[in-house]
């Protein structure tokens, strides 16, 4: 597996650059939300082009799997194209990474020897793109899919453009567990997509990272699940911290004895001795502050704070 401190930054976006956006995951829905965000981005003085397989649909899915996996390999591939947005989540990107990588496999989609790297942008089912990309060494930003952007603070958003245009990022605030301070690589993700991709060709390096999770309307017994899972599998071995954002609509069904979510992540992750940090400003439901994929971090569970070193 490969070791995340070798990680390319793509170049700082600037203004007038081209965009490219795909649907990966689930059909598009959310219209009006989609097309607020794009407006965003080209307000800021961004080109942004739709791709076509944005208004595919094959069930739940935003087109079919080949569909899907052309239109983020043309993406990718455009030399003019500078970024690559993606419209919403869902579920989907599993499917496209199955028997494929981006360097080999089956379905050979990129040679990075001769291709620049370019941001990709996204949450939620995005992870499995995300961790792929870096897998391979390219580093990513976990933040704002296009159809929650309009919905973020200001500072949410400014951020985010922040983190692509190369300008530094201001330390998160949450709750500390206590356990110190210590410095790894961001590895953010969602926790339910996350955990379907431990153990596969997908899963990278997780060994001296800073693991930042958030999920949504998983009932608690469910997210006892997943991290049950993590701590059964040795995932959690050789992590240096864990960063936590928003576990939002995570309440058990009404008139059912439960614990709370809150519950749940103290009983399975406070006994590792690690640093945990948690409620911090990231997730589903509420602002989502842009987390870059694959560059060192400082987490200190004292003060209850993650830092990020700068994206260039």
């Amino acid at each position: 597996m490969l070791d995340f401190s070798s990680s390319q930054l793509p170049p700082p976006l600037q203004t007038g650059d081209l965009l490219r956006v795909i649907a990966p995951s689930g059909a598009l829905r959310e219209r009006e939300a989609f097309h607020k965000g794009v407006e965003i981005w080209r307000r800021r003085g961004y080109q942004v082009e739709i791709s076509s397989g944005v208004e595919e649909r094959w069930g739940y899915l935003a087109g079919t799997d080949e569909s899907r996996r052309q239109h983020l390999a043309d993406a990718w591939k455009n030399p003019e194209c500078k970024g690559i947005l993606c419209a919403r989540g869902g579920y989907g990107s599993a499917r496209l990474l199955e028997d494929w990588s981006w360097q080999g496999g089956k379905q050979k989609i990129v040679d990075f020897s001769h291709s620049t790297p370019k941001w990709l942008i996204g949450f939620s089912d995005a992870t499995g793109l995300l961790w792929s990309l870096g897998k391979v060494g390219i580093a990513g930003v976990h933040g704002p899919l296009l159809t929650t952007l309009a919905a973020e603070p200001e500072w949410s958003i400014q951020r985010l453009f922040d983190c692509v245009e190369g300008r530094p990022l201001e330390p998160l605030q949450g709750v500390g567990w206590g356990g110190g301070k210590v410095s790894g690589i961001l590895i953010p993700g969602n926790l339910t997509v996350a955990t379907h991709f431990l153990n596969t060709p997908v899963q990278p390096q997780l060994a001296g990272v800073i693991l930042a999770l958030e999920d949504v309307t998983e009932a608690p017994y469910r997210i006892d699940r997943l991290l049950t899972h993590w701590r059964m599998t040795g995932a959690f071995e050789n992590i240096k911290g864990i960063a936590l954002g928003r576990f939002s609509r995570c309440e058990a069904p009404p008139n059912i004895s439960s614990l709370t979510v809150e519950e749940v992540l103290r009983d399975r992750l406070g006994h590792l001795g690690i640093p945990i940090v948690s409620d911090l400003p990231f997730g589903h439901d509420g602002p989502n502050a842009a987390l870059p994929l694959g560059i060192p971090a400082q987490l200190d569970a004292d003060r209850g704070s993650l830092s990020l070193s700068s994206t260039q």
